[in-house]
């Protein structure tokens, strides 16, 4: 969530920031915000003026009673004041909870480096690693390679219908063996925590990272409870929610930071807008697993965490041998709680294209300022810390990159050396 001082200093910074996202930007009524705005001044100011009257008034009822005088008039006066403070009081609560409710809305601002763009077509291209295979044969896609290796789509679709998958045998020790790698690369690594999270959260933690309320047509939800105590819950999209909530409504010691986390879990989304885009295949599916990368840092130093990040998340494209580019994101096609945002995108022979296989984010304070969490400084006064998120990587589409980056003209599928050992020393993969 935004700093709402940041509105009431420079609204029209804020806006111009905002139409780098979209242009004019739909997220804030200015209007309503500013009659808003206007309403809760004139409620302070009046309040402010009540409450110095009533104070005086107090001082003359004391008098009067010192005297032995009659002091019910003035008496009657100053309850009248308090019942004008209260109704002020009621007023300014309802001010400011659509003040609150209008910036749950509102997504974060891009940060001056961000490229201007209303779609992927503004993203800007940073570098490449590695050189696509050249083959002498055309290439199969991961359906088609996957099919014989026990990726079964029609299982799937009978079990719980389209865009999920069911995987056995080489296919599921394959999907095993890049989970394992990847949190041991991470672990073993890069210095990150394994946790193990839970896949259902309340309604606030969606708060907190910045799906809910704005994207609750992209959860999967359900009821807990019976019919008059139901609460409320969701499954996780990505265990960023979970991880990153983990420090929600705490003060950190500046000395922890930074914390990093790691998890491996199933992700669960609607696609409500994906139409039918990605139908075929692994791309785009309701269920689907990823190794997550959280850090929560200083402010100082989340600029940098950043750019480590998303070398953490290319060090295991790297060691898999996985063509792959590094692309920034223009403002119109950033997630809602991203500052700035990286994606990593790797090479598909069968496509002849590259596809995002990571995103890395840093949030700033937008997700700590919703959730709460702040750290003591060097001054020893509360600051919000801030949060950052990538995924370290999606195991799907890295299974996809694999199954068609290191297919045969056989059908078979070389295993990348580095997997090896989390499959026995198996060398190739076949039907």
């Amino acid at each position: 969530m935004l700093d709402i001082t940041l509105l009431r200093k420079d609204l029209d910074a804020v806006i111009e920031r905002l139409q780098f996202r979209k242009n004019p930007q739909p997220y804030l009524d200015v209007e309503r915000f500013k009659a808003l705005e206007a309403d809760r001044k004139q409620t302070q100011t009046r309040t402010e003026e009540l409450q110095a009257k009533r104070n005086q008034l107090s001082k003359q009822v004391g008098m009067l009673k010192g005297k032995g005088e009659d002091a019910s008039a003035v008496m009657a006066e100053v309850g009248g004041i308090a019942d004008e403070l209260k109704a002020g009081a009621e007023k300014l609560d309802a001010i400011q909870q659509e003040l609150a409710q209008m910036l749950m809305s509102v997504p974060n601002l891009p940060q001056a480096s961000v490229p201007a763009g209303v779609d992927e077509n503004g993203n800007v291209e940073v570098r490449r690693w590695g050189t696509p295979r050249a083959l002498d044969f055309t290439p199969r896609d991961h359906v088609d390679l996957g099919a014989p290796l026990g990726l079964d789509f029609e299982t799937g679709a009978k079990l719980s219908g389209s865009r999920f998958t069911f995987l056995k045998g080489p296919a599921a020790r394959l999907h095993r063996a890049l989970a394992q790698f990847m949190l041991d690369t991470q672990t073993l690594e890069h210095g990150y925590t394994e946790c193990y999270t839970p896949y259902i959260v309340n309604r606030e933690v969606l708060e907190g990272t910045g799906q809910l309320p704005k994207f609750k047509e992209d959860m999967f939800w359900v009821l807990r409870g019976g019919d008059e105590d139901a609460q409320e819950q969701y499954l996780i999209s990505t265990s960023e929610i979970s991880l990153t909530n983990s420090v929600r409504e705490q003060v950190l010691d500046a000395a922890a930071l930074p914390i990093k986390l790691t998890a491996h879990s199933p992700c669960f989304r609607s696609e409500a807008g994906s139409g039918g885009r990605d139908i075929r295949g692994l791309i785009r599916q309701h269920q689907f697993d990823k190794v997550e990368m959280v850090q929560i840092v200083h402010p100082e130093k989340s600029d940098e965490a950043l750019e480590e990040m998303v070398g953490h998340a290319e060090a295991v494209l790297q060691k898999l041998g996985l063509p792959y580019r590094v692309i920034t994101l223009c403002g119109g096609d950033m997630g809602f709680g991203a500052a700035k945002t990286y994606d990593l995108e790797v090479w598909l022979p069968a496509q002849d294209t590259y596809r995002e296989i990571s995103s890395c984010s840093n949030c700033e304070g937008f997700q700590a300022r919703r959730m709460q969490a702040r750290f003591k400084n060097a001054q020893g006064k509360n600051e919000l810390v801030h949060t950052l998120n990538g995924s370290g990587l999606a195991v799907g589409r890295t299974l996809v990159a694999v199954l068609e980056n290191y297919q045969q003209a056989d059908g078979s599928v070389v295993v990348p050396e580095a997997l090896r050992p989390y499959l026995g020393g198996l060398e190739i993969l076949r039907g």
